[in-house]
């Protein structure tokens, strides 16, 4: 009671934060505890990737400019648009989980890529920042639950180490493949799905 108010202000305010990173948490476990179980329905319709990729590095606009980001987005076809069959709200998940990451450990003021493409019967994704190579150790656990690259900065950020293995489930259950890959300061994930059908018009 007799705490003066600004000490009282500072530790309400922790007190808060600590609340609010504890129902992230919860909310991850709870969400990975449902895809382990593969009980989520996929509500598919055709989703025109050209326009999702668009609109999700537009809205990380704030996050890339605090950081010195940029990206260069490839995500068209001539003038064709790349659309596949599957689950927007879910596959959108995915690819922010992957340049929430790509993000947090690029180099500032540095470029991050974003491409989309056909191959074959496929649509490939690719997401490529410069930052510390990963090591193979690393890497190969990194679509596991509850891993962190760095233990210390996601104490800061709130992650639990699930963004990835969540992704890795979704792309999973459109029958797709999602890796990952390091190298002379370059990191790249790539998502591969089955390719819908082409050439939409605006």
């Amino acid at each position: 009671p007799d705490m003066p108010a600004p000490q009282r202000a500072k530790y309400v305010h922790i007190t808060l934060d600590k609340a609010l990173r504890l129902e992230k948490l919860i909310n991850e476990f709870f969400e990975i505890t449902r895809y382990n179980l593969q009980t989520i329905a996929l509500e598919k319709e055709t989703v025109n990737l050209s326009f999702l990729l668009e609109q999700m590095t537009d809205e990380f606009y704030p996050i890339l400019n605090d950081h010195g980001n940029t990206i260069r987005l490839e995500a068209r076809e001539g003038e064709g648009l790349i659309a596949v069959h599957g689950d927007g709200e879910k596959l959108a998940r995915v690819f922010n989980n992957i340049l929430k990451n790509a993000i947090t450990y690029s180099y500032p003021d540095t470029e991050i890529y974003v491409g989309c493409k056909t191959v074959g019967e496929n649509v490939r994704i690719r997401i490529s920042n410069r930052g510390k190579t990963i090591p193979r150790h690393k890497l190969d656990a990194i679509f596991e639950k509850f891993f962190r690259l760095d233990d210390a900065r996601a104490t800061h950020t709130g992650g639990a180490g699930l963004g990835l293995a969540i992704a890795r489930e979704i792309v999973a259950l459109h029958h797709g493949t999602i890796t990952a890959d390091s190298r002379e300061e370059v990191t790249t994930f790539q998502v591969t799905l089955p390719l819908w059908h082409l050439d939409i018009t605006e």
